[in-house]
């Protein structure tokens, strides 16, 4: 439909209000405005000003920047008691980012007992990643249970496998420091008998590693 034109009353009427709006812009912001007296400068722009002075809320904190060295982590009276035989001095992993992980393992046969232990830390983004990290893998094993004071938050679990009819019992502790993850291993078997230690030998065992790992872990602490 095309639009008519305004009738020439209508147009003459709104023509003295136009002219009207456009002076008093003029006069009041527009180019024809007075300029501020002195002493009343225009009030800043708080919006801008909080803006460019509010603290960044993305910054993500973290306890841990490293992996502390894991071959010295443990007290060779500790080593020697747990596996017997092994050198004091263990055998690192290779890693790809040995800032962010990095594993010591020792392992010897004694007799006819043998035993292994490995000690990991891994280190996250924040301490969430490390939680969401801890719950994913503790819930993959389970029938273990909490280790009271290790950590944020710790979990044990002791497994029997056997193969060839030797058995071999193997414990593992997880524990989480804020931002950083203390994983333990310790397994054993016995080849004279085919029997493999107690639960008890191997949970106290990898609890006890962890423990000093996780004070080996702090003590190195970023802040």
């Amino acid at each position: 439909m095309r639009l008519l034109p305004l009738p020439l009353a209508l147009t003459a009427r709104l023509s003295p209000v136009a002219v009207l709006a456009t002076a008093g812009w003029a006069l009041s912001s527009g180019p024809l405005a007075p300029a501020p007296a002195a002493g009343h400068e225009p009030a800043p722009d708080r919006t801008a000003t909080q803006s460019a002075t509010a603290p960044s809320t993305t910054q993500v904190s973290k306890s841990y920047a490293t992996a502390p060295a894991p071959c010295t982590a443990l007290t060779e009276k500790t080593i020697t008691s747990l596996v017997p035989g092994a050198k004091k001095a263990g055998k690192e992993i290779p890693s790809t980012d040995v800032k962010l992980r990095r594993t010591c393992s020792w392992n010897a046969l004694k007799g006819y007992d043998y035993r292994w232990l490995d000690v990991s830390f891994e280190i996250m983004d924040s301490g969430a990643a490390a939680q969401k990290s801890y719950q994913g893998r503790t819930a993959e094993k389970s029938g273990g249970g909490a280790v009271p004071g290790l950590g944020d938050e710790a979990y044990s679990v002791v497994n029997l496998t056997t193969e060839d009819k030797q058995q071999t019992r193997e414990g593992e502790v997880i524990a989480r420091a804020d931002n950083a993850l203390v994983v333990v291993t310790y397994n054993g078997s016995d080849f004279e008998t085919k029997k493999a230690p107690s639960t008890d030998e191997i949970n106290k065992g990898a609890i006890k590693a962890a423990k000093e790992a996780m004070a080996a872990l702090k003590g190195g602490q970023a802040g």
